[in-house]
């Protein structure tokens, strides 16, 4: 797999190429260059599956990390690919036109971490978190303790030792 990774670094700029197993690689590339690489990858190198699209958010470097996992049916290997865009400006282009199920996982990208894929059918629709009108929920800012506080009405909270409560309520008897 290294030998793609080096020719592809004639024509793309990718970089830190990890090989995991000897069945998986991954690399990073420029956000510039991402669909270019992808396509290169699926027409070139027989990368035709797209396994699924993934989202990291490194809160502390202002960027998430987008990795796009090709499978090759032909070898049976795995290539992923990193991406990072800005957390500010989170958009990036869509590969919907590729593999059609990639409109579903950039949908949830869309809704659980704010990030836009332009173009891209479908990606106001609620997905996962219907009648959801929050901040994104997956990103590591949002802060679920005081958005529970907020929404939600509070009420004393019962404890149950699972072992104890087994004895009371399931087998009374014993």
């Amino acid at each position: 797999m290294k030998h793609i990774f080096e020719e592809l670094s004639t024509r793309f700029a990718v970089s830190n190429y990890t090989q995991n197993r000897d069945d998986l690689a991954f690399f990073f590339v420029q956000k510039e260059q991402a669909v270019s690489l992808i396509i290169h990858l699926r027409d070139f190198h027989h990368y035709t599956h797209l396994v699924l699209i993934t989202c990291v958010d490194w809160i502390e470097d202002g960027n998430f990390q987008l990795t796009y996992l090709l499978h090759n049916y032909h070898n049976h290997m795995d290539i992923g690919i990193k991406v990072l865009i800005n957390r500010e400006e989170a958009l990036m282009d869509s590969i919907h036109l590729l593999w059609e199920q990639a409109r579903t996982y950039q949908r949830e990208l869309f809704e659980m971490f704010g990030i836009s894929f332009p173009g891209s059918p479908g990606m106001k629709e609620p997905f996962i978190l219907e009648g959801w009108q929050g901040p994104p929920v997956m990103r590591r800012n949002f802060d679920t303790k005081k958005y529970s506080d907020e929404t939600y009405s509070h009420r004393p909270r019962e404890i149950h030792e699972p072992e104890e409560h087994m004895k009371q309520k399931l087998y009374p008897e014993d």
